[in-house]
């Protein structure tokens, strides 16, 4: 497990402020925020490489507030691996290991064991965090950190190790805090995610619940919800609810307070066609095709719905089936409960 209560620390004019989250043992813990949040600094202060103005650090139940860094049985990994020059490739990684046998066994299951024989100046930036990947593994560490690992690693290989690191958090039951600018890979790994931003925890929680209902407009812009309306709801009774936006009445259901508002839709929640949809979505708008982006199997549809933008997701092929092209006319729906409101 990996505690942080009220954590409060400085380097230079930056400060981390009253950061709190847990990650359970044996977890996965994600950080994600803008660049400049403090996510590598979280990490250090963490691992005792920064000292801490206020607050606590518990690894595991064991207060570590105080503890020099080399005695909170941590692994960290940063994301240029800052290997050490004057050992083998080798060396690196059995470096502070018990278990030459495991240290080995992990060396070749992340894919560092076939660069034992080369001198780690030689080594590619990929190849260099692959090295630190198996060095902070091999010693069994009660919890591992992990500063954008698989930053320098071509797609194929950062797929595979990705997939090789989870296992191995699993079968060694290590909770691990990872920092990612990756959407993608926050939702593949983690089991917690902490959105961190200008020093301060906005909102913290599993992937899931974080990125399809974000706290505030703020946070739902910076995960990539293409689709925030600013207006205003009303009750109209038995948990339906009512929100307008310019000249988009939107249909919700919860339970919100009258007034000013964001709502926020998904564009994987909204459903293109070109007649009037049957089904029963709540919502339904015609619109004007302004951009259609196809990026592999996804294409990404943005329609004018009077004077309003609104994105839809869709799979490339039932794009090519409907045959949207800029300027044609659709209707776009979407259920009462693809809305969140914050």
């Amino acid at each position: 497990m990996i505690h942080v209560d009220g954590l409060d620390a400085r380097v230079g004019a930056f400060r981390l402020r009253g950061v709190t989250f847990t990650v359970p043992r044996g977890q996965y813990g994600v950080v994600i925020g803008p660049a400049g949040s403090g996510k590598t600094t979280l990490l250090e202060t963490i691992a005792g490489v920064i000292a801490m103005q206020a607050g606590q650090v518990s690894i595991d139940g064991r207060d570590v507030t105080g503890a020099s860094p080399e005695t909170r049985r941590l692994g960290f990994v940063y994301q240029h691996g800052y290997l050490f020059p004057h050992l083998s490739v080798e060396r690196n990684v059995t470096y502070g290991a018990s278990d030459a046998a495991f240290a080995g066994e992990i060396a070749e299951r992340v894919g560092a064991r076939a660069l034992y024989d080369r001198p780690v100046r030689a080594l590619s930036g990929g190849e260099r965090q692959l090295v630190a990947l198996a060095r902070a593994l091999a010693v069994r560490p009660s919890a591992l950190l992990l500063d954008e690992p698989f930053s320098a690693l071509d797609p194929r290989t950062r797929t595979r190790t990705r997939r090789t690191v989870r296992a191995l958090h699993r079968e060694l039951g290590i909770t691990v805090l990872q920092v990612t600018h990756d959407f993608t890979e926050a939702g593949l790994l983690g089991d917690v995610a902490i959105l961190l931003d200008q020093g301060r925890v906005l909102q913290s929680g599993p992937p899931e619940g974080v990125f399809r209902r974000p706290a505030s407009a703020y946070i739902a812009e910076f995960l990539g919800a293409e689709n925030v309306f600013s207006g205003t709801v009303r009750a109209l009774g038995d948990g339906a609810l009512e929100f307008r936006s310019g000249p988009l009445t939107i249909h919700t259901v919860g339970d919100a307070a009258d007034g000013a508002t964001h709502a926020v839709i998904r564009a994987e929640e909204i459903v293109l066609s070109l007649e009037p949809s049957p089904t029963s979505a709540r919502n339904q708008f015609a619109g004007t095709i302004e951009e259609v982006a196809t990026l592999g199997a996804l294409t990404k549809v943005t329609l004018d719905v009077g004077g309003v933008p609104l994105a839809a997701a869709l799979t490339t092929r039932s794009a090519e089936e409907l045959a949207l092209v800029r300027g044609g006319r659709v209707y776009a729906s979407f259920k009462a409960m693809a809305v969140h409101l914050c």
